[in-house]
C-alpha cells in the first residue's frame, strides 16, 4: 500500500465535506506532469490525505483510491489521468501547514520541499504522523476501515 496527499482548493474544487456527501468521487484536472506521474503509479486500496489549499491550507481528511489511472474526463488529451476517490475519515483536529512545516518527522516531506505539487506521495511515517496529528489514531486503524 501507497500513501499520499492530494490537493484541492475547496473555493474551485470539491471539498471534503462534499466528497463524503457523495460517497465516492474522481480526483482530476491535475496539469502538472510530476503529479500526474505520481498519479498512474496509485493502487486500488492506497490511502491519501485530502488537504485544501487555497485559504484553509491544511488536511481535512483521509481518501482511499477506489480506481487506479484512467483518461482524464475534463479533457481529450491522453497525457492526463485522473482516479477514483472514496472518503475514509474526516480529521478531528485539522492540520495546517504550519504545523506540518514545525513537525520534525515531516521536513522531508515532499509536500513541504515541493509545494506546488497537488498530488504527492507520503511515506508510512509521514502518512502515520499525519494521522496522529490530525487526532484520529494510527495507520492501522484507517487503513481496515
Amino acid at each position: 500500500m501507497n500513501f499520499w496527499l492530494l490537493k484541492s482548493e475547496p473555493e474551485k474544487d470539491r471539498t471534503y465535506a462534499e466528497l463524503a456527501a457523495d460517497g465516492r468521487g474522481v480526483w482530476r484536472g491535475v496539469r502538472n506532469f510530476q503529479a500526474r506521474n505520481f498519479m498512474r503509479e496509485m493502487a486500488v486500496g492506497d490511502l491519501g490525505v485530502m488537504y485544501h489549499s487555497g485559504k484553509e491550507r491544511q488536511v481535512v481528511g483521509v481518501i482511499r483510491i477506489t480506481r487506479a489511472a484512467f483518461q482524464d474526463p475534463t479533457t481529450d488529451d491522453d497525457r492526463w489521468v485522473a482516479v477514483g476517490v472514496e472518503p475514509v475519515r474526516a480529521v478531528e483536529t485539522p492540520v495546517t501547514l504550519a504545523t506540518i512545516k514545525a513537525t520534525p518527522a515531516l521536513q522531508e516531506m515532499k509536500m513541504v520541499r515541493q509545494s506546488r505539487l497537488s498530488v504527492s506521495p507520503a511515506t508510512p511515517e509521514e502518512f502515520t504522523t499525519i494521522l496522529g496529528l490530525a487526532g484520529i489514531g494510527d495507520l492501522l486503524d484507517v487503513a481496515h476501515d
